[in-house]
């Protein structure tokens, strides 16, 4: 039965108070009775809108600090009863309930209470919203009669409806509204889950995905794919999905992966040595990264460390982009598809978008990035789920094992190439001299292969560099690999170690003067 339905009484309970008292006065110009709870009431009167408290309705008062007020059969019976059956309206009568037409309902901030640094288990735990779920739900079940409104983006289009019938909510919004309502307690529920299994060290029996559609792509991969984009309701910090886009057309789905892994690199290598840093990616592996005294020049020694392979890349960087730094990015022969930095000056994106039409320009903010994180990876017939971190390089945690003891120079090139290696696909060899990656192999089935290509990426920038560093994201399983480094420059190398053959890439560095550290622990990215 899809009819129109006029409203003409509203519970309104809300946390957050966004555009509320607007669209409450909006319902009460057409002489909708108003119920509310605790604060949202307070607001409401203040604003001067006529209030029904529901304790007026229940019989009885907020208790136990709030967590019981609106769990009654006079709430739940006014939203549930099905109005074209007789005997659900006869009983409504027969205990003085009323019918609730509209609700509006958000949740307990949990998601943000969470997320707080120093917050206790206590704390978040009564952000877990009891009543808010249970209403939604009850109205979302009865949306063949009832209205339900969880979100202040609907506000506009719940007002617009209104005005369109004469007072009245059509069944194709209701039905609209209400598949969002149990959209939004299930991601409420999988949050909590998520924290919960966090919180008391479970591991997860069932993969729940929370996730808000941002963006319907043009195409995937491939034009033949269809592809969408979801932001991450339990992820916080800057951004790939949710940044604002300054200036250029939409991303696509290879813009977004390789921004967000420029942008992930440049975390790492940035919070590592709390130096300026420049990426530059292309098909999600680094051509170009370094860090230097300015965030100008790091972006010039990250384009020369790979000119050719830089060309038509992604760029992210620590600092916002400013006039100045937006004219060394244009100067010269380049073409840059994105450019990801925390803020754009308005001179800065113009004199940007003059030179490239549709450079897409994001602007991720500032802001802390969560620690921890689960990443997913779907194959035919399951789902991978792995934890994920960010990479950290401490020189002082790795043991040197035989050579000259490390220069200061070569620990900071040791950091910028082990963190490099980690973001190159695996098997990986780094190259790096004077904080600038100049060589990267990877996605090679074996690694001596990885460690020739770096050196022929890494080219004459190798030949003439004082002191280079090699890292490689695994263990050397044999001698070749180091000797081919050797042979080509590098002078200090930094793996994991582990090899059952340590012992012959061990003497070679200490035959020839090399400077050799093991990290312990190993960095493949698949």
């Amino acid at each position: 039965m899809e009819i129109d339905i006029p409203i003409q009484r509203a519970l309104i309970s809300v946390s957050n108070k966004t555009g509320v008292v607007p669209f409450v006065k909006a319902l009460a110009t057409l002489d909708i009775e108003i119920i509310s709870t605790g604060g949202t009431a307070v607001v409401l009167e203040k604003a001067g809108v006529r209030v029904t408290k529901v304790e007026s309705l229940t019989g009885f008062p907020e208790m136990l600090d709030g967590r019981v007020k609106t769990l009654h059969p006079a709430i739940h019976g006014a939203l549930l009863g099905i109005r074209s059956e007789p005997s659900h309206m006869q009983a409504l009568e027969q205990h003085g309930i009323k019918p609730i037409d509209l609700i509006c309902i958000d949740l307990y901030p949990f998601k943000e209470t969470m997320q707080k640094h120093g917050v206790s288990t206590e704390e978040v735990i009564e952000q877990i919203d009891i009543g808010g779920p249970a209403m939604i739900r009850s109205a979302a079940k009865n949306h063949r009669f009832v209205t339900v409104v969880t979100d202040p983006k609907q506000y506009p289009q719940v007002l617009a409806d209104l005005d369109a019938n004469q007072g009245a909510t059509t069944f194709a919004l209701r039905s609209d509204l209400a598949r969002d309502a149990f959209a939004c307690t299930a991601d409420y529920d999988t949050i909590i889950n998520h924290w919960m299994e966090d919180e008391f060290n479970n591991q997860p029996t069932r993969l729940r995905v929370c996730g808000t559609l941002e963006q319907t792509l043009r195409y995937g991969e491939n034009p033949d794919q269809e592809a969408t984009v979801y932001s991450d309701g339990e992820q916080c910090g800057p951004n790939v999905v949710t940044a604002s886009v300054i200036a250029g057309k939409p991303l696509s789905y290879n813009n977004l992966i390789d921004a967000a892994a420029a942008l992930e690199l440049m975390q790492d290598l940035h919070e590592a040595t709390s130096q300026p840093t420049a990426i530059i990616v292309k098909h999600t592996n680094a051509c170009g990264a370094a860090v230097s005294t300015s965030i100008g020049k790091s972006f010039s020694c990250a384009w020369q460390g790979d000119p050719l392979a830089a060309f038509g890349g992604i760029v992210a960087l620590s600092h916002p982009v400013d006039l100045d730094l937006a004219r060394r990015i244009c100067d010269g022969e380049k073409f840059l598809e994105v450019i990801v930095a925390p803020l754009f000056s308005s001179d800065g994106a113009a004199a940007l978008s003059e030179r490239w039409k549709n450079i897409r320009l994001l602007a991720v903010g500032k802001g802390d990035r969560k620690g921890n994180w689960r990443q997913l990876r779907s194959i035919q017939g399951g789902i991978l789920v792995q934890t994920c971190k960010p990479v950290t390089a401490d020189a002082a945690t790795w043991t040197h094992i035989t050579g000259p003891e490390p220069t200061k120079t070569q620990l900071l090139d040791g950091v910028v190439a082990w963190i490099t290696c980690a973001h190159l696909k695996s098997n990986a060899i780094s190259i790096v001299s004077d904080g600038i990656l100049i060589g990267g192999g990877m996605g090679q089935v074996d690694r001596l292969c990885a460690a020739r290509l770096a050196i022929q990426r890494a080219g004459d920038r190798l030949v003439e560099a004082s002191s280079a560093v090699a890292a490689s994201d695994a263990f050397f399983p044999f001698a070749d690999g180091p000797e081919l480094l050797i042979d080509a420059g590098v002078r200090c190398i930094i793996q994991p170690g582990g090899s059952v053959r340590d012992q012959e890439t061990i003497d070679l560095c200490q035959s020839r003067n090399i400077t050799l550290l093991h990290t312990g622990t190993r960095c493949f990215r698949h």
